[in-house]
């Protein structure tokens, strides 16, 4: 991912003492390649688009990745780059250039990190680090490929200052779980070793938007299905009932027949009987 930069530990100068020198730019790119695989790509941007998704009809979350956080005021070479984070609360959503904590009011609520060959030890290192001073709630880290920590999944709770584990068990299902307080969600990581978000209130898995979309298009397709079958059905039925209709007239002209023939049979007798 990003390769964010590292930075002695955090001053909080006494209050009052520092203003935001708004003249500063705070840059929203290093110009560097991101430098992601398949392995690492895949889950984090999965993952940004289900709770995205999720989150879509509340203003109060903002959900990003990959973007600047800015944590340092009036230091815009001092930055950290989640690969997911969210922030709850009276935030007013959009897009937005960088995270910028003292001007949004307060850093990340949850920041996850997707571990690579390149990044995981920093990760486990000054990332939790530089997440604990600014105060991040939850930190949690995620190992797509299984190689580089075990459980592949690891939750983390700030607790005075310091970050204290947050259970992380294996179902029965096989099906190895955490949860977050801050999302409400529980993180799982599949027998595949796929990762993905669930919630216990409702039941019910979260969807990346190609699911939903994929989804939508099959209910959608499953409705044209119905509606052509039932469109059939009525058909079949409309000629049924004019074929019941075809053979009703067919007998009630059957029946003028037999009865116009019995009524000439009558008369001829008649006619034989008078000798007319």
């Amino acid at each position: 991912m990003t390769t964010d930069r590292a930075a002695p530990a955090l001053y909080a100068p006494p209050a009052g003492e520092m203003v935001d020198d708004l003249s500063i730019e705070y840059p929203e790119t290093d110009d560097m390649p991101m430098p992601d695989n398949d392995e690492q790509f895949v889950p984090v941007t999965d993952a940004l688009s289900a709770l995205r998704y999720w989150y879509s009809a509340r203003d109060d979350v903002y959900v990003s990745g990959n973007l600047f956080v800015y944590y340092r005021m009036n230091d815009n070479r001092t930055w950290v780059a989640p690969d997911v984070f969210v922030v709850v609360g009276d935030t007013i959503k959009g897009f937005r250039d960088s995270w910028i904590n003292w001007r949004e009011g307060k850093p990340p609520d949850f920041a996850m990190e997707f571990a690579s060959r390149s990044t995981w030890r920093r990760d486990t290192g000054d990332k939790r680090r530089i997440y604990a001073e600014m105060g991040v709630p939850e930190y949690w880290r995620f190992d797509p490929a299984g190689r580089y920590f075990t459980p592949p999944l690891v939750g983390e709770r700030l607790v005075n200052g310091e970050y204290r584990s947050i259970p992380v068990t294996m179902g029965a299902d096989g099906i190895l779980r955490g949860h977050s307080d801050i999302l409400g969600l529980d993180l799982c990581v599949l027998p595949d070793g796929q990762l993905r978000f669930y919630d216990p209130e409702s039941g019910q898995w979260l969807r990346t938007y190609e699911e939903e979309v994929a989804l939508r298009e099959e209910m959608e397709r499953a409705l044209q299905d119905e509606s052509a079958a039932r469109e059939e059905m009525e058909r079949a039925l409309h000629q049924e009932s004019a074929a019941r209709q075809a053979a009703e007239s067919a007998l009630q002209q059957e029946s003028a027949s037999r009865q116009a023939l019995e009524e000439e049979i009558r008369r001829l007798r008649r006619q034989l009987q008078t000798g007319e």
